[in-house]
């Protein structure tokens, strides 16, 4: 999707906000960007005004918010991860839709950000700095287990390039980007990817994502039919071998911005209700202690999840910073793994937790379908839904009492 397409379909409005980026983690343009997209998110989610998050993502491009982790010699924002993430969770806050549909864009960023010295990847890293998109196409439907690298999807030999040719499934952020890296076996079976532009020939992207939350995340189905990728185009690495925490953890820097939400969401509730129950503690909601007490629990539960993530971030960092021609000290990368899959067993109970204990301060009246509170636990339950949390407990409970590591897949 173009810079050009995004503005056709948002009425050229994105042109009017002085947004330029690119933007630093601490620029005085980001609150005004994070408050228009917020105002966007409200808007869509009027009755009969439902549907996807373009003009957000053309404020986006326009601001080269993509391009947040880039050094600013680089032409980027020069944030580290533990900045990234601040900037996450608050977009998430504003919208959950829109910080999820980035979340490939900085895992590759990130990925040619440690890549050896070379002009593809200056390249790469010149795209990301222009503000371009990049989408994913890593999932498939079969019957090899999750996390095995054996790809259906095919890379096949075709002069002094290749033909793909293969469905992908949950393509999170693909319909609005530029580029999309695809995951694929190559004719010995040894995994490899592509990074090809989405409007290439053969490249069709459909948008039947029907989750119960993340609705408009454009995660659905990806076909490639025989689509020309060139030598230049396509990444070898060994995947099996790579840990995966920012992508792991990237989720629950979303699901920690949902948390500010819910609290500003509860605050709207108890000063928007003029009564309360006969045999309440007070006579009106906004002082009602007992009420109070639930908002503070929310607030605690907000600034726990927030934390737990910001410290799984520096570990990240740590990890970034020992990278040495793309591949990271083995220890701090199983460390910020560690990190990561600790912060997704404690942050998905909070939230969820907090997602439907919000439904406490509004009465029955919180439950009608208009006030839309029911969006944050669809959402958090969605988030969460990625990578099951029993597995992820029973890997952190391996490590500590055996001393095994956590596995080496896309999922830790």
């Amino acid at each position: 999707m173009t810079s050009q397409t995004l503005l056709a379909k948002t009425g050229g409005a994105a042109a009017e906000a002085a947004f330029d980026g690119p933007l630093g983690p601490d620029a005085p343009e980001l609150e005004p960007l994070l408050a228009e997209i917020a105002r966007d998110a409200e808007e869509r989610r009027k009755p009969g005004q439902e549907g996807h998050p373009w003009r957000a993502l053309a404020l986006i491009r326009r601001a080269r918010l993509g391009a947040l982790r880039l050094p600013r010699e680089s032409g980027g924002g020069g944030a580290s991860l533990r900045e990234l993430f601040g900037v996450v969770i608050r977009l998430a806050e504003a919208d959950p839709d829109v910080a999820h549909i980035l979340r490939a864009h900085y895992l590759l960023t990130d990925e040619f950000l440690r890549a050896p010295a070379g002009a593809v990847r200056d390249e790469r890293l010149r795209r990301v700095a222009a503000g371009e998109i990049f989408g994913n196409a890593y999932t498939e439907l079969s019957s090899k287990p999750v996390g095995n690298y054996a790809f259906e999807t095919r890379l096949s030999p075709d002069g002094d390039g290749f033909r793909l040719n293969g469905t992908k499934y949950f393509s999170t952020g693909t319909l609005y980007a530029d580029w999309v890296y695809v995951t694929a076996s190559l004719e010995d079976g040894s995994p490899a990817g592509a990074i090809v532009p989405t409007g290439r020939a053969g490249l069709r992207i459909v948008d039947d994502w029907d989750g119960i939350g993340q609705k408009y995340t454009g995660s659905g189905t990806t076909h490639f039919d025989d689509v020309r990728v060139e030598a230049d185009e396509v990444v070898r690495r060994d995947t099996a071998n790579q840990f995966n925490a920012l992508a792991q953890l990237y989720l629950h820097g979303v699901i920690a911005g949902i948390l500010r939400n819910v609290v500003s969401d509860a605050a709207a509730l108890l000063h928007g209700r003029a009564r309360t129950f006969s045999h309440a503690a007070a006579a009106r909601p906004a002082e009602d202690p007992q009420l109070l007490q639930v908002v503070g629990e929310l607030s605690s539960t907000a600034f726990a999840a927030e934390a737990i993530v910001l410290a799984a971030a520096d570990a990240l960092d740590r990890a970034f910073a020992s990278g040495v021609g793309g591949e990271v000290d083995p220890q701090l990368g199983h460390e910020s793994s560690l990190r990561a899959a600790q912060a997704k067993v404690s942050v998905d109970a909070l939230a969820l937790r907090a997602a439907s204990l919000l439904f406490e301060v509004g009465g029955s009246s919180a439950a009608r379908q208009s006030a839309q509170l029911d969006r944050h636990w669809r959402n958090v339950r969605t988030l969460a839904s990625h990578n099951p949390t029993l597995y992820k407990a029973r890997a952190i409970g391996d490590y500590e009492v055996n001393g095994r590591e956590l596995p080496r897949n896309a999922y830790f």
